[in-house]
Order: C-alpha cells, then sequence, then structure tokens
C-alpha cells in the first residue's frame, strides 16, 4: 500500500492534469504494479532538461513499485512529431533514428532506475505490420476527430500542407499503448491529443483505457519558448559540467522557482519560500541561480564536478579572467594567414558552429584576444599569441605553430 502523501506529491508537484485522476487513484492506493508508458523519438542524438520532467516523474513512480516502460520511437520517429509544428517534417532515415537512440538510451538512466525499467522498440510490433493492419488502425478513427487538433486545424485553415504520414503519428503511438498494456501514459501537455487517442484506442480494443498524466513543458534557457535543440535554448543533460553550469546561470531570475520544482527535490514549501523572495527582490537572483545550477550539474556529473564548474565560472565571467587550465591552440601557418579570415579560422578550429556563425559572434562583440574585442572579420595575419575568448565560455591560448 502506498501511504496517501506520496500519491499526493505524485499527483501534485511537476503536474498540469490527470486525465482520469478518480480511478488513477484508486489504483496507486490499491499498491498493484501499473505499467508506466512514455514514449520518446530519437529524431536528435541527446536529451535535454525539458525532457528531464517527465523522466523525474516517471523516476518518483519507480520508487513506489511501478514499473516503467520506455518507448523508442524508432518508427514514428522517422515521420516526425507534428505536434506544435506549422509545416510538414522531414523523414529521417532508419540509420539515423539508431544511432540517435543509442544516444538516448545511455542518457536515459541518469535519471531512470534501470532494474526497474523496461525498453521495448517499436519496430518490435511494427516491423511485420502490413497494409491491412494500416488501414485497420486508420479505419477506427475520422480526419474531422484528428483535424479537431490544434495544430493540425490551424495548418488546414492557412492551407498550409499536412502530409497523411502525420495523421499516422498519433495512431502509431496510440497503438504503442496497446502492445505494452499501458496502465498510465506519461508526456508533455503538448502531447495530449496523443495521449488520448491512446486511451481510446486501448478502449476500442478491449483493454482498460489507459490514464494519462500531463506533465509541464520547461522553458528554455530564454524562458519563453519551449526548451528545444533546434532553438538553441537548451541545457543538455549531457553537456560538460561548465557548460550545464553556464548555461543556468544564463536563465532569467523568474525562471528559477520553476527550474527548482521541476527538477530538483527542494521541498514545496522551500520552493514556495524562493518564488516569494524572487516576487518581493528580497533575495539576490545570482546565488538562487549559483545554487541551482551546482545542483544540476552534482546531479548529472558529480559534487566535484559542480565545484569546479562555480569556480570557472566565477573566474571567467564574474571576474572577467581567462581559466586556469587553456587549452593551446595553434595559429595558422604564416603562408595562410594573409588570406584566411578569423571566421574560417573559428569554423575550422570548432570555436563556431560554421563561417556564418562565427561572423555573427564577430558582429555581436562576443570575440576578444587578450581582453580586446575583435570587432571586425580581420585576417588571421592580425592575431598574435594570446588567449582568445569566442562567447561567453569558450577560451583557447593562440600559440605559434
Amino acid at each position: 500500500m502506498t501511504d496517501q502523501s506520496t500519491i499526493e506529491s505524485a499527483l501534485s508537484r511537476g503536474v498540469v492534469e490527470v486525465i482520469g485522476e478518480g480511478e488513477l487513484r484508486k489504483l496507486l492506493a490499491r499498491g498493484e504494479p501499473l505499467r508506466l508508458k512514455m514514449g520518446f523519438d530519437p529524431t536528435a542524438p541527446d536529451i535535454h532538461l525539458g525532457h528531464v520532467v517527465g523522466l523525474r516523474k516517471l523516476r518518483q513512480f519507480q520508487e513506489m513499485g511501478h514499473k516503467v516502460v520506455l518507448i523508442i520511437a524508432d518508427w514514428t520517429a522517422r515521420i516526425g512529431d507534428p505536434t506544435g509544428q506549422s509545416v510538414t517534417r522531414p523523414m529521417l532515415t532508419a540509420e539515423q533514428v539508431k544511432a540517435n537512440a543509442e544516444t538516448y538510451l545511455v542518457q536515459f538512466f541518469k535519471v531512470v532506475d534501470k532494474a526497474r525499467t523496461e525498453v521495448r522498440w517499436q519496430s518490435e510490433w511494427f516491423a511485420d505490420f502490413g497494409l491491412s493492419d494500416v488501414v485497420g488502425l486508420t479505419s477506427r478513427f475520422t480526419v474531422a476527430q484528428f483535424l479537431a487538433r490544434e495544430d493540425f486545424s490551424e495548418r488546414f485553415k492557412n492551407q498550409k500542407p499536412i502530409a497523411i504520414t502525420e495523421f499516422l503519428y498519433p495512431l502509431l503511438q496510440a497503438y504503442d499503448s496497446v502492445m505494452v498494456k499501458a496502465d498510465v501514459e506519461f508526456g508533455g501537455t503538448d502531447q495530449r491529443f496523443n495521449l488520448l487517442v491512446g486511451r481510446d484506442l486501448q478502449g476500442m480494443m478491449g483493454q482498460r483505457p489507459q490514464n494519462c498524466l500531463l506533465v509541464p513543458i520547461l522553458p528554455g534557457t530564454d524562458g519563453v519558448r519551449k526548451m528545444s535543440k533546434s532553438l538553441g535554448n537548451y541545457i543538455g543533460v549531457d553537456e560538460p559540467p561548465a557548460d550545464m553550469y553556464g548555461k543556468t546561470m544564463s536563465l532569467p531570475d523568474e525562471m528559477v522557482d520553476t527550474f527548482f520544482e521541476l527538477l530538483t527535490d527542494m521541498p514545496d514549501d522551500e520552493v514556495a519560500s524562493i518564488k516569494a523572495t524572487i516576487k518581493a527582490g528580497t533575495t539576490n537572483p545570482m546565488d538562487l541561480k549559483k545554487r541551482l545550477a551546482q545542483t544540476l550539474v552534482a546531479t548529472f556529473h558529480s559534487e566535484q564536478d559542480a565545484a569546479r564548474a562555480q569556480a570557472h565560472f566565477e573566474r571567467t565571467v564574474q571576474a572577467g579572467q581567462a581559466p586556469a587550465d587553456v587549452p593551446d591552440m595553434a595559429l595558422p601557418s604564416m603562408a595562410d594567414r594573409a588570406q584566411k579570415r578569423l571566421s574560417a579560422f573559428l569554423a575550422e578550429a570548432g570555436l563556431a558552429a560554421s563561417g556564418a556563425d562565427a561572423k555573427r559572434l564577430i558582429d555581436q562583440r562576443a570575440v576578444s584576444l587578450n581582453g580586446n574585442l575583435l570587432e571586425s572579420n580581420i585576417t588571421t595575419d592580425g592575431l598574435t599569441e594570446g588567449v582568445l575568448k569566442v562567447g561567453k565560455r569558450q577560451f583557447v591560448r593562440l600559440v605559434e605553430p
């Protein structure tokens, strides 16, 4: 039997909505092991803190004695989840999906208990899914039902294309629930429609309809938009400690209590107190963000890494000094310096994603040498030995080859 306070915490903190809440409360009170489903599309090689919100909730239910079923969506990932998209998504290859999934699996278990997790791949049941199976599945729902979904409705109204494959996405995700006999499915609030399709399909196919637990969407480091790799406002769970710490410190002050609530085990009353002090302006947000950054780095790396990351931040950002352990990087050869632009050098050295990205950093006054801004895309014969800083967190020591 699970005590009532534990159930209350599981169904309230970091939860926006529970569909079938009354029934789920009864199931949890009985203490019988439930099958908790959550699916992930390996459309990119890494997961970020936005994914961690749901994973932490799964871990909480695991500690209550329940079984997590992680679905590696190797089939629907090829379609791409249309949720919130204004255009048809490009399809990925099976090879791309598999490579991404291998990284995902390592990162899942930084949060979820591997011993109490069942990992399933959609290809277990969809590899032999024939045309008759697809037709049978699609016959259970109408186009009108799917056009009622907000993103589809908006695109249809604006005469933007909707691929037939995108209608298949929620159906295939729903069929996952049938195949693993899910008791509860977890997802972000943007997944509500998909989770309800799974609940309906289970009922149509003679199973007890799954309950649905919806968690909030974590804002990104800009504090406005959903955390996303494509938007560049994410904090990855596998990022180097200094980067994780620095990105956390860049959060807007008003986001600190939300991150404490959704990503840490800080008691509810303490989270509420932090929120109140930030609103009243009676605390230094910098101190709170340092505490949050230390907690996150220690969680995904170690206490020692957290201490080093804080020292790095205080030295490089707050004091404006170079790190103690700046790596050396050779300047271009003398023959190349007059022809090679700074942007090309930064891109080739991995200090910028591309030449265009390097130009953007230069224009934003984010590149300096020995503390002096490099405000134009000079040729590299204008560079000398010394500490080159690119952006907020990248340092190299330029040396003669």
